[in-house]
């Protein structure tokens, strides 16, 4: 999700977490959990994450081995997830969709030739957030006493708007960079990734750029977004040049005679999105480990050995950070 050609436009400087301890991070849950579930998939055998009865929960395993992280940083994430996609998105979701089944037939074949690199490569290409992996994550993270919020539509958004409007949160947390769309002040990246994060800056963005937040969406919609197809020809140094010439896409769109179906809807998605301002953020996380110990190995028959060390490094992180109240 989101256009890696952004990358070329934000302000982005390395950042250690402990640098940005203390503070609280509205997560792109989908974002995050999807790193951990493919991470987990390609490189934990199948019957790890399997039960008897065949549902796999390979998110359990990923949750337990990357909260860490987070906490022995003293960073609070709380984790956000998608609503409804916006039907302008029919076309990606139909096209991930498209890849998806390819990406199975070649699975297919992989397993019928024995080989078990490429399987294991592709069927963490293959993961998508089933309804078991929805639910079971929301009641490992209560167990937890992780927060999170449903977003009505997009995660990201959601999260942007929290980071920017609600003075209990610092920061949004995404490998995307549709926050800096949804005028996210900070998002930290690489949330997943081993050694330093990156912090990306909204205003620096723009003041590097030379563009206000609405011209800055302008040139995303050129680029191409997650609802529109980019523009031929329009890169992001073309697409800044063209906005900051004719003053806003509309004028681009005049002068260059260029057209792009529901423009209108597409940059009111992201200056104005769908975002809740019903949720209750209780910070003081005292968690039950025992019962998600017990969540996690008895009911989901994920072997104790498997999270040991992650559980572990929970408690660890916890007592370091001052959260000794742990169970």
């Amino acid at each position: 999700m989101g256009n890696a050609d952004l990358r070329q436009l934000a302000a982005l400087t390395p950042v250690a977490l402990d640098d940005v301890g203390g503070g609280v991070v509205a997560v792109d849950a989908h974002n995050w959990l999807y790193k951990y579930l493919t991470t987990t998939v390609r490189f934990t055998t199948a019957e790890v994450y399997t039960t008897a009865e065949g549902e796999e929960v390979a998110n359990l395993v990923g949750i337990i081995q990357g909260l860490p992280k987070l906490l022995a940083a003293d960073l609070t994430p709380v984790f956000v997830f998608d609503g409804g996609p916006s039907e302008l998105k029919a076309e990606e979701i139909a096209e991930r969709r498209e890849q998806r089944e390819a990406t199975e037939e070649r699975l297919a074949a992989a397993r019928e030739a024995g080989d078990a690199v490429e399987i294991a490569r592709l069927e963490s290409r293959t993961q998508r957030l089933t309804p078991t992996i929805q639910r079971t994550t929301r009641e490992l993270f209560d167990r937890l006493d992780v927060p999170w919020v449903d977003a009505p539509a997009e995660g990201e958004a959601q999260a942007a708007w929290m980071a920017r409007n609600d003075d209990a949160v610092d920061y949004a947390g995404s490998d995307d960079y549709d926050t800096l769309l949804f005028g996210a002040p900070y998002t930290l990246r690489q949330l997943t990734s081993s050694g330093d994060a990156e912090l990306m800056d909204f205003e620096q963005t723009l003041a590097d750029t030379d563009l206000t937040w609405a011209q800055l969406v302008d040139v995303a919609i050129l680029i191409g977004t997650d609802f529109n197809e980019g523009i031929s020809g329009y890169g992001p140094a073309t697409a800044v040049a063209a906005v900051q010439e004719h003053g806003d896409l509309w004028g681009v769109f005049e002068a260059e005679n260029l057209h792009i179906d529901h423009a209108d809807r597409i940059r009111q998605l992201f200056l104005d999105p769908a975002i809740t301002r019903d949720y209750d953020l209780d910070l003081t996380i005292t968690p039950d480990i025992d019962a998600a110990r017990a969540y996690v190995t008895e009911e989901w028959e994920i072997a104790a050995d498997e999270v040991a060390r992650g559980f572990d490094r929970i408690i660890e992180a916890t007592q370091q950070t001052g959260l000794d109240d742990w169970g």
